[in-house]
């Protein structure tokens, strides 16, 4: 569902908040054999979350998780409002609100299944990726045309940084 403002109403973004498992990464994949899913991220995801912080966005992650591999990945890219192992997501995100005295109605979340529910309804600008389940499509402003894991993260990033013109500037061009 894409609705003929929401681009407009992408101006008033001031921070991001992702899921991992069905947004960050794509996890279809056998276990480790700690038992972790194998995690797969797309390398373009990563390049928009890292400019996304470099531009001073707030950058949230809440995920149920609790890897040191998704830790240390998302700390390489300067996210650090990292909530893991959480079991209920809403505290968590009213946290980072707290913590960056934000608005939700100031907040992109993108979430794919029933415990990013809560927060998608909170905030201004919910989103979610194709493959996601049905009940976080119905409340989705918006629907990347990309799987989890497979680029969704940097297609809303890109949407608002390119919206704030701060994509294609002298920043845009290292790590």
């Amino acid at each position: 569902m894409q609705l003929s403002n929401f681009k407009e109403e992408l101006r008033n973004v001031k921070a991001f908040v992702f899921d991992v498992d069905g947004v960050l990464s794509h996890t279809v994949m056998p276990l480790h054999p700690t038992g972790e899913p194998m995690r797969t991220v797309n390398i373009k995801d990563g390049y928009a979350l890292q400019l996304a912080v470099r531009k001073g966005y707030p950058v949230g992650v809440i995920t149920g998780g609790k890897t040191e591999a998704v830790r240390k990945r998302l700390g390489n890219l300067g996210v650090t409002d990292l909530y893991m192992g959480v079991s209920y997501k809403k505290d968590a995100f009213l946290q980072f609100l707290e913590k960056h005295a934000l608005d939700p109605a100031h907040v992109l979340y993108m979430g794919d299944d029933l415990p990013d529910y809560e927060i998608m309804e909170m905030v201004g600008f919910p989103t979610a990726p194709a493959d996601a389940v049905t009940e976080i499509k119905q409340v989705a402003r918006y629907i990347s045309y990309l799987d989890g894991g497979m680029g969704c993260v940097r297609d809303v990033i890109e949407q608002v940084l390119r919206l704030h013109n701060k994509w294609m500037d002298g920043d845009a061009f290292h790590w």
